[in-house]
């Protein structure tokens, strides 16, 4: 009699009780850019497991965009350079998404895409294909710190990618993308590396707003 009630015990809360362990080895085996990302809800809010390695973002001038630190938007106004370890014959998938648009309190237009660049090869970025221009950190005056996120996706191999070209300069097409869907979509599973910054308005941001609609009418004139 007493073993059929613990065996149905068992059933009835072992299961939960394993679950539970699970999930605290799992937050126990968090990598340090894992933790970091959590800290600042960059998970749960753009992926659902953070990546194994850190990803070097350094922008002009040795400014290095790392563990979210602050950034001003006139330093990251210039595309950075990336380095990850990897292996030559490997393709891989970069995103740069702003979650906090328009302002932090109600972000009803995440994410904004900042930058995508697809089949890469090996760590070669500027072999890549280039489906989103870069454009930098822009935010708003009254919009809360952005959190601006670089993920990097390891392929499975050279991919057909269905997403559109998108201007340097033009910010259509950029809101409203969603890391977790376009990941999914392309079978890419979690990110590999990633790093990110945050950033708030300055005063310097009109004048970049105003650069980057300069550039957008060049290239429609150029057209």
């Amino acid at each position: 009699m007493w073993t059929i009630i613990w065996i149905a015990l068992f059933s009835r809360f072992g299961m939960s009780l394993s679950l539970r362990f699970t999930r605290a080895n799992d937050h126990q085996s968090d990598t340090e850019v894992s933790k970091i990302m959590r800290t600042l809800d960059v998970i749960p809010d753009l992926i659902e497991i953070g990546p194994q390695e850190f990803l070097n973002v350094t922008y002009h001038g040795h400014v290095s965009a790392h563990g979210g630190k602050s950034l001003e938007p006139m330093q990251v106004r210039d595309e950075p350079s990336l380095r990850w370890p990897t292996a030559p014959e490997n393709y891989y998938t970069l995103l740069m998404v702003d979650p906090d648009v328009p302002n932090v309190i109600t972000p009803t237009h995440r994410e904004f895409l900042h930058w995508m660049v697809l089949n890469i090869p090996g760590n070669r970025l500027a072999l890549g294909d280039v489906r989103a221009g870069y454009m930098g950190a822009t935010p708003l005056v009254g919009t809360g710190t952005h959190r601006f996120v670089f993920l990097l996706y390891k392929q499975r191999d050279y991919t057909k990618f269905n997403f559109p070209k998108l201007p340097k300069h033009s910010v259509k097409g950029r809101s409203g993308f969603n890391t977790k869907d376009f990941a999914r979509k392309y079978k890419l599973g979690y990110p590999v590396a990633g790093n990110f910054f945050t950033a708030s308005w300055s005063a310097d941001v009109p004048a970049l707003i105003k650069a980057i609609s300069h550039g957008a009418r060049l290239a429609t004139k150029m057209r």
